[in-house]
Parts: C-alpha cells; sequence; structure tokens
C-alpha cells in the first residue's frame, strides 16, 4: 500500500460520515418543522369564511399599498392587475411598478386602463432610479402606475415604497395572482397584536393547470407534467410546513418576494430593499431582524398559511434550474453579508436556530448531497463501501423524506383542503415519492451551480420566460 493510501483513506472514511450526519442532522431539523407546523395549525386555525373575517376585521385593518414590480410582464400583467383590484379588503392601493421594461408592458397597462399622466407627491426616502411618470385614471383611484428606468427588482420596490402613503405595504410579482381575500387573511397579526408585528408573509401556489378567468382562480386543477407536480409538493413543504415551522419559533428569515406585508417605516429604517443581490426578499426580512434585535425591541415575523398568492411556475428545466441557482445565489448572499449573526448571543434564537438551519440546510446541504453522490463510487471502488450500512441509511433518509412530503399534504387535506379531488392528492403522494429518484439530485446540482455563481460573483436573474396564465 502507498504512503499515500492510508490518508485517502481517512479522508474519505471522514468525508462520508460528514454525508451521513449532516444528511441525518437535515432529516431531523424537517421532522422538528412539521411537528412545529401541526402544533401551529392547531393553535391558529383557519378562519374558512371570508364573511367572518370582514365583520371581525375589516373595521380595524389599515389602509395598504399593494406594491407590483413589474418587467417585460406583458403576458400576464392584466390578468394580475385585475386580481389585485378586485381584493376583498376595505382600504388599499395598488402600486404597479415599470421597471424600464422593453415589451409593450406599460402601453398595454396605458390602454386597458385608460391612464394618463399625474402628479403626485413623494420623497425619496430610500434611493432607487429615476421615476420617469406617473400614470392614473379617474375611473380606478385604486391603481397608480409608476415608470422607472431600469434598475432591477430591488430598486423597483424602493420607488413603490417612497411613492406609497399607506403605513403597511404589500410586496408580490406582477406575475402572480392574490385571492380576493388574501389581505384580509394576512394582515390578521397586524390588527391582533399591532405593536409587535412588522412583516407576515403568504402562501405561495403553483396557478399551473388550474382554470383562471379575470384574475381569478375558479377551479384547482394540478398541471399535466411532472415538474410542475414536483414544485406543488416542494412548495407545500417550504410554505405549510418550514415557514409555518419557523415561523411558530420565531425564527423566519425569508418572506416571499411574491406575497409579503411590511409596516413601512420600518422597512425605511433599515434603507429599504438592498441593490447588488437577488435575495432581496430574504435580506430585508433579516435586516429587520437584526435592527430590531440590535434595538432591543420586542417583535414578531410572521407566516400565515391561508392567504395565498397563486403564481406561474417554470415547466421547462433550464429555467427551473436558473430559478433555483438564484434562489441559492439569494441565500448565500445574505447569510455572507450578516454572517456575523450566526450564532451570535446577541441575535438570540435567529442568530443560533435561524442562521444555524440556514447553515445545515442551505449551505452545507446541497454540497455536502453532491459530494455524496461521487463519494459513493468511490468508497465502492477502494473496497471500504458496506453496503448493508448504505442500504440502511439510504433507507432512512428517503423514508422520512417521503414521510414528511406525505404529511405536509396530510395537514393541507385537514386544515386548508385546497386540492378539491382526492385523485389530486393521491398523484402527490405517488410524486412525493418519485422525486426522491433523479429530481432530488438534479435540484442539488441547481443549487450547487448557483454556490458557484456566487463565487464567481455573478449578478442577474437570467431570462425567466412565461407562457401566461391559461384563462377561460
Amino acid at each position: 500500500m502507498s504512503d499515500w493510501q492510508p490518508l485517502a483513506i481517512s479522508i474519505a472514511s471522514a468525508t462520508a460520515l460528514i454525508v451521513i450526519l449532516t444528511g441525518l442532522l437535515q432529516t431531523f431539523f424537517y421532522i422538528v418543522q412539521l411537528v412545529y407546523a401541526g402544533v401551529a395549525l392547531a393553535m391558529r386555525p383557519p378562519i374558512a369564511r371570508a364573511s367572518l373575517l370582514w365583520r371581525r376585521y375589516a373595521d380595524h385593518a389599515p389602509p395598504i399599498a399593494v406594491l407590483a414590480p413589474a418587467y417585460n410582464e406583458e403576458v400576464t400583467i392584466v390578468e394580475s392587475i385585475n386580481s389585485l383590484l378586485a381584493l376583498h379588503y376595505p382600504q388599499f392601493e395598488v402600486i404597479v411598478i415599470n421597471d424600464g421594461s422593453k415589451d409593450k408592458t406599460l402601453q398595454r397597462l396605458i390602454d386597458h386602463y385608460g391612464l394618463s399622466p399625474v402628479e403626485r407627491f413623494y420623497d425619496l426616502a430610500v434611493l432607487h432610479n429615476p421615476i420617469r411618470g406617473l400614470y392614473a385614471s379617474p375611473r380606478l383611484p385604486r391603481l397608480l402606475v409608476v415608470d422607472k428606468e431600469n434598475g432591477g427588482k430591488s430598486d423597483a420596490l424602493n420607488a413603490g415604497i417612497n411613492v406609497a402613503r399607506a403605513k403597511l405595504f404589500c410586496s408580490i410579482d406582477a406575475d402572480s395572482l392574490l385571492e380576493s381575500d388574501a389581505l384580509l387573511r394576512a394582515v390578521r397579526p397586524f390588527i391582533e397584536e399591532p405593536e409587535l408585528t412588522v412583516a407576515v408573509g403568504g402562501t405561495i401556489r403553483i396557478a399551473n393547470g388550474s382554470r383562471i378567468a379575470s384574475g381569478r382562480v375558479l377551479e384547482v386543477k394540478l398541471p399535466r407534467n411532472f415538474l410542475g407536480l414536483v414544485q406543488i409538493v416542494e412548495y407545500l413543504r417550504a410554505f405549510l410546513m418550514a415557514r409555518l415551522a419557523l415561523s411558530r419559533m420565531q425564527v423566519l428569515t425569508v418572506i416571499s418576494g411574491a406575497f409579503g406585508l411590511f409596516k413601512r417605516q420600518l422597512a425605511l429604517e433599515v434603507g429599504g430593499y438592498s441593490h447588488g443581490t437577488v435575495g432581496e426578499d430574504m435580506e430585508l426580512v433579516v435586516k429587520l431582524h437584526r435592527h430590531l434585535r440590535d434595538k432591543k425591541v420586542p417583535y414578531r415575523i410572521e407566516f400565515i398559511p391561508e392567504p395565498v398568492c397563486w403564481t406561474e411556475a417554470p415547466d421547462d428545466l433550464t429555467i427551473l434550474g436558473r430559478q433555483r441557482a438564484r434562489w441559492q445565489r439569494g441565500a448565500l448572499e445574505t447569510f455572507f453579508k450578516h454572517k456575523d449573526m450566526l450564532f451570535n448571543p446577541r441575535y438570540g434564537r435567529i442568530g443560533f436556530l435561524g442562521f444555524g438551519q440556514i447553515l445545515i440546510v442551505d449551505i452545507m446541504g446541497p454540497i455536502v448531497e453532491v459530494l455524496g453522490y461521487f463519494l459513493v463510487p468511490l468508497l465502492w471502488a477502494v473496497g471500504l463501501l458496506a453496503v448493508e450500512y448504505l442500504l440502511a441509511f439510504l433507507a432512512i433518509t428517503f423514508t422520512f423524506g417521503v414521510f414528511v412530503s406525505v404529511a405536509t399534504l396530510i395537514l393541507e387535506e385537514v386544515e386548508l383542503r385546497r386540492f378539491p379531488r382526492a385523485s389530486d392528492l393521491a398523484v402527490l403522494t405517488l410524486v412525493s415519492v418519485l422525486e426522491n429518484f433523479g429530481y432530488r439530485q438534479i435540484s442539488n446540482f441547481w443549487r450547487v451551480r448557483g454556490f458557484w455563481q456566487f463565487l464567481r460573483k455573478q449578478q442577474g436573474w437570467g431570462q425567466m420566460t412565461r407562457k401566461g396564465f391559461q384563462t377561460s
């Protein structure tokens, strides 16, 4: 045996141990999150009827400015804005920010809604690229369109925050559809605990395959391709389990940019959305945590599962891969920008549980898993692979992975019941098994690619082609 072989074997064995321990630790995190999610739903059950919500909260609901940044969204913009204008909420304003679109997004808005230039005073409380004009119509007093030079999503949102006048603002994606009672459901923590609540996130759901008309999802249906189906399972795990659990623990570090509600004044205090990142939604939440912890002010950042925002998911491997790599870059940018919060007693549970979870699941997770894909054949080649232990480890991780997905579907059926047919749940259960054999591995490679892009300091979103909602 050569001198280097014992060292190589030791390194390979140590790496294998890290892979196994990281996998088991991730599984443990998911089980804990599942338990917390179940407890959270039991302690705050959803209010089924919107009419009951209106009677209970309408008189106390604060005004909200709904900010919808749009860049080259001419395919979906009218459907999205129609859904926003039809929201069932006492006082709100829809502010569409056209971020220098190169297509006909602005012209489509002007033509469809009969808009014309208007004047409106606003402060430059947070910086953004110049605003070229404001557009409105007397017959639609709740709609304001801001046309500005291109600066990216965070820059567009900052322009919206400056123009807004309400104490709360809701950030959404212009290619998404909000359910009519979404604002009324999301504002609930602001009414029940107005002094403590600083931000609230809602659920994002996949609209692919569903029947849509006039900016409303009339009938929930499953998409016909595997990529759409597997993303439904992923989104259920991410929102109905993970974010609900992290909210219950009060360590939520991300509110989706597709649907989030914030106190405007606090967003201004932390400088609004940061530039130079593709994870501006996560970074804003972390900045709020940091700011309020530094000031030693009690606060709550919540996730409410009932308010739903429907979005179009990629059904193409190339586009989906770009999206997942971008998400990974966003998490890395935020983590390393605020890395001094990790395990820092000054930031309490956010530093230990919140950032610890990001470290294990988002930072180490994909790299360790991909490393394991290459390590297994290497150990087999040198005769160090104990097949029975490998099979036992794979059985544990796959079984618990499937269990978590199926248990999340059970939570969905027991509490929210958004899928009207039992066959839909059966299909999604099958998908939650199949995703472990191929899709999960591809997804980890996408995330590793995002890590490589982060190391190369690559910016930009990449091309995200939209097909538009299928309307009827």
